[in-house]
């Protein structure tokens, strides 16, 4: 188990790789909910830098052993598109069996959302990127639940802090976060790689919720 200044650490190097990757860019985007934001956050390129991608797979890991326990859930599900990536490192590193969730249904073969061996009853724990609103991880437990699976909890590595935890408990479902952004701001910031601006740029972000 961590200890908490352990665990400090562990944030602080975490928002050290985003920005030397370039992961944490400024300007007007349309996030895939629909809504605006002044900043956005690109972790689909993590896997492009391997050291990197590494580290975080095995942050995920250690918090699902310690936090959660690999005895309360039986399946790991990616949620499409990014989480995949990162849900099917994982699944392999902690020896669990790995399944993802179609964007789309198939109209052919089996007919299915979700790709991979799920059976009534099968306790799903579900992997995410990162979360703003919460809706894609709602979408992808009813894909889930509708096959028979359990879903109880869900991972991300960032949460962007803009209702996801409030909208997930509502469908029963308990987020867990291995960063918040406000964490990775106050980091960047007291270590001068942001300024004061882009610092007041994404708390105001989160204010507005």
């Amino acid at each position: 188990m961590r200890t908490e200044k352990a665990s400090q650490e562990k944030k602080e190097q975490m928002a050290n790789i985003l920005f030397k990757i370039d992961a944490l860019k400024f300007g007007v985007f349309k996030l895939s909910s629909g809504k605006a934001s002044p900043y956005y956050v690109d972790l689909r390129v993590i896997p492009s830098f391997p050291d990197a991608f590494r580290e975080i797979c095995d942050f995920y890991a250690e918090y699902l052993t310690n936090s959660i326990g690999l005895k309360n859930f039986n399946r790991i599900v990616g949620v499409p598109v990014a989480g995949i990536i990162f849900a099917s490192q994982v699944a392999y590193n902690l020896k669990k069996p790995f399944l993802y969730v179609r964007k789309g249904f198939r109209l052919h073969g089996r007919e299915r959302r979700v790709e991979g061996v799920l059976s009534s009853g099968d306790m799903v724990l579900l992997i995410d990127d990162l979360v703003t609103t919460g809706l894609t991880l709602k979408r992808t437990a009813k894909a889930v639940r509708a096959e028979g699976g359990v879903v109880t909890d869900a991972i991300v590595f960032l949460d962007r802090e803009e209702g996801a935890r409030q909208q997930l408990e509502k469908d029963g479902i308990k987020l867990h976060e291995l960063l918040k952004i406000s964490e990775i701001a106050n980091n960047l910031y007291e270590t001068g790689a942001i300024d004061k601006e882009s610092l007041k740029t994404i708390l105001k972000q989160i204010k507005k919720q």
